[in-house]
């Protein structure tokens, strides 16, 4: 069996060359978005960026879905940000029409409606740590080192860095890593919030997987719901941010997974989620 047909396995779905979605659990409602282009560390082309939009469309609308993990093939690499021997043949008027393309494959992954994590291990760097920080949780292994290293090449960050950053670890911490481009190892990312668990070389996928999982035995609707009230709150005032919870709410709170939950509860058995 090939490299390829082995990542892709049984019941598995290719989005181009380089990106592949796998199910997992019971019912298949945790799904693995798989970044595949080991030959080039997952660096983001053209195409690569094309398949990542692609997968999180489908991902989208699958109401299956209850959780999601982003993990990576290469063994020292989540993703070391855009194919830059690829922007370097681009003529000016090439790279402008790339754009759209390449926004597309790091909102795709920030509009996810369900809970998304990364698994993240070796390099994170620029477009890829912008992948992670595009998910709601990350998991790091200990051979993690991130950055957002764009000004070092003459650019910015252009997939949410400079928006998602400031969001985890104030602005101060993000300008000043922002501005120095330095990479940052595992234990310092963990000291300052650039990831959120922490663990053993190698087990980042594991614990990534096993995290979806006790997310996924929860209300879809409800699941969506705190997401979407979680990502529409932040920076907003106190009544504003109530607000985006009360409607929230109110979207849960005559579905068809709330009343399975209630009834679940005084029944003392496990819900079987209608999702809806």
């Amino acid at each position: 069996m090939g490299e390829a047909e082995e990542i892709a396995g049984e019941g598995a779905e290719r989005f181009g060359e380089f990106v592949v979605v796998r199910r997992h659990g019971p019912g298949g409602h945790v799904a693995e978005l798989v970044l595949d282009r080991p030959q080039a560390m997952n660096a983001v082309s053209t195409a690569m960026a094309a398949s990542i939009a692609a997968a999180c469309a489908a991902l989208a609308v699958d109401r299956d879905v209850r959780a999601a993990v982003v993990t990576s093939t290469h063994a020292r690499a989540f993703c070391v940000g855009a194919d830059l021997k690829e922007r370097n043949s681009l003529t000016d008027a090439e790279l402008v029409r790339q754009r759209p393309g390449a926004r597309a494959a790091y909102t795709g992954v920030l509009d996810l409606p369900m809970p998304v994590i990364a698994a993240v291990h070796g390099y994170a760097l620029g477009g890829g740590f912008e992948l992670a920080l595009a998910c709601d949780l990350i998991v790091a292994d200990r051979t993690a080192v991130l950055a957002l290293p764009e000004v070092s090449v003459g650019v910015i960050p252009g997939g949410g860095g400079t928006q998602l950053l400031p969001r985890r670890v104030g602005a101060a911490r993000a300008a000043e890593l922002v501005y120095t481009a330095r990479r940052v190892a595992a234990g310092e990312a963990e000291r300052l919030g650039l990831v959120d668990l922490l663990v053993d070389e190698g087990a980042d996928r594991d614990e990534a997987l096993a995290l979806a999982g006790r997310i996924a035995v929860n209300s879809p609707v409800g699941l969506r719901a705190a997401k979407r009230a979680l990502r529409l709150g932040q920076g907003l005032d106190l009544r504003a941010g109530l607000e985006v919870e009360d409607a929230a709410w109110r979207s849960v709170a005559f579905s068809g997974d709330r009343a399975e939950g209630v009834a679940a509860f005084n029944e003392k058995r496990k819900p079987e989620w209608p999702g809806e």
